[in-house]
């Protein structure tokens, strides 16, 4: 039986090989533009780019994630120190939903992912990405080379989900360093446990969310510092008296003029009432578990 014959995408109209890329996954696309030269540039040619989201993962496991204009399909490239996985696939998903992961060997990891980050920014045409998910203890003696290289091929990152070790691991510095030097959007979700009260990174502004949840660091100055629509703190170091002045304020719009709502940890609401609302006019609305503050 005769072997079929290749497929000349590339004598395709222009029109015709948009199509033809529209049908291909991302790790197609990918494989596709590392063939020669010339499929490299047709593969720069397509505009529809702009409907993948992208996240960039730095965790036990260094990976790539690119989500489909359907997002039914995600693909993942996934740094492996298995030699026998190169180049392996695996398939998972179901109810439409497909996820295919490439394995990548590398004896250094952290360069090869560093590499492959910047080729899906030069395919997929990205200065920003759709997420940055960080285990801050995964490569504590490369934190700060991953930073720089995010800083340097990046503008800036929409979320951005920072993790710690379940070891404790002292990355207060390695951590500010982020926050000090990445742009965070729109997003940040903050679970890395802070030893240090005097905290120096920077908490991004003009977020439309913020979760903390292990912000005993946030004392009265850090809180007036946050810019968020929604705010989650699950502890922190504020006074009774400094949260009174906070809601004053707040009521009054003298600060925080983008938040919308703000939850915090509490023993129990009629304590908060008695030690911090005693003198500011509110409402109690019961919506069984969940309590809520008309102010």
């Amino acid at each position: 039986m005769n072997q079929p014959k290749p497929f000349p995408i590339l004598r395709l109209p222009y029109l015709a090989i948009e199509e033809v890329f529209k049908a291909m996954h991302p790790i197609e696309i990918i494989n596709f533009s590392m063939i020669s030269k010339r499929a490299k540039s047709t593969t720069n040619q397509m505009t529809f780019y702009s409907k993948y989201s992208i996240e960039f993962c730095v965790d036990e496991e260094l990976r790539i994630e690119i989500n489909g204009t359907d997002e039914l399909v995600t693909c993942i490239y996934l740094m492996t120190s298995d030699e026998k996985m190169d180049g392996k696939t695996e398939e998972d998903g179901g109810h439409g939903y497909i996820q295919r992961t490439v394995f990548k060997y590398s004896k250094d990891p952290v360069d090869e992912w560093k590499q492959l980050c910047k080729y899906v920014l030069e395919i997929f045409k990205r200065q920003t990405i759709d997420l940055l998910r960080m285990t801050i203890g995964a490569f504590v003696g490369q934190n700060v080379s991953i930073i720089d290289f995010l800083k340097s091929n990046l503008i800036s990152v929409d979320g951005c989900y920072l993790d710690r070790m379940r070891e404790e691991k002292n990355v207060d510095e390695h951590t500010a360093y982020l926050l000090n030097n990445i742009t965070i959007n729109a997003k940040l979700f903050f679970h890395v446990n802070i030893k240090n009260e005097n905290f120096d990174g920077k908490i991004p502004k003009n977020l439309q969310h913020l979760m903390i949840s292990h912000s005993e660091w946030i004392g009265y100055e850090k809180l007036l510092e946050i810019d968020s629509k929604y705010v989650i703190l699950r502890n922190n170091r504020i006074t009774n008296g400094e949260w009174n002045s906070f809601f004053k304020k707040w009521i009054a719009m003298e600060t925080h003029l983008n938040l919308k709502c703000l939850k915090l940890k509490f023993k129990s609401l009629e304590e908060f009432k008695e030690l911090v609302l005693y003198d500011i006019p509110h409402e109690v609305v019961d919506e069984g578990v969940k309590r809520v503050l008309n102010m």
